[in-house]
């Protein structure tokens, strides 16, 4: 056989949290979180924070954000979180200062292991350098880093580590030229 799902078992601890507290948070993000007016930024920053997420200062989280597990989440400081981005946070997510992960966005922190019957699962961290730029609807896969000020293209997937101050896109993702600095007019 090659998958016998019957044989799963999670891991100890590995939600981070009682199933009581992951349960109430659920409750919250449905609730409070999405219910929240668009320009509630320092409430959500609040939820998350009281959650155990390590939020920097004026960051910028629309209330359409998906947070699994936010004690598993890290985002300097000014960063922006667009529109329906989920951070599937079954693993660590740290996201740089002055980065934005625009709208639509999913970054998820955790996998199978595919080749082994029990389908085990596996957190593996996701890494987002500062300055960096997420475009539109892009994936970042289980265990990867993106460089500080690196720009990824919409829609691109992301399945290895992208070097730091490029300009990267497609499916797969590949670096493609040196990120510029504006020239000031």
């Amino acid at each position: 056989m090659i998958q016998d799902l019957s044989r799963f078992r999670m891991p100890a601890n590995f939600r981070g949290r009682s199933i009581a507290v992951v349960q109430f948070w659920w409750l919250v993000q449905t609730t409070l979180f999405r219910g929240s007016p668009q320009f509630a930024y320092g409430f959500r920053r609040w939820l998350l924070r009281f959650f155990g997420a390590k939020i920097g200062r004026r960051v910028i989280i629309r209330p359409s954000v998906t947070f699994t597990y936010p004690w598993k989440v890290c985002i300097g400081d000014h960063a922006w979180i667009g529109d329906d981005v989920v951070l599937y946070s079954l693993g660590e997510i740290e996201i740089g200062a002055n980065t934005v992960v625009s709208q639509s966005s999913y970054l998820c922190a955790a996998d199978h292991d595919y080749a082994q019957p029990d389908f085990p699962i596996r957190a593996r961290k996701i890494t987002i350098g500062p300055e960096a730029w997420i475009a539109a609807d892009v994936f970042v896969a289980p265990g990867v880093t993106i460089g500080q000020g690196t720009v990824i293209g919409a829609r691109s997937s992301v399945f290895k580590n992208m070097p730091a101050g490029m300009v990267c896109f497609g499916n797969p993702c590949v670096p493609v030229k040196k990120r510029s600095q504006g020239t000031r007019v």
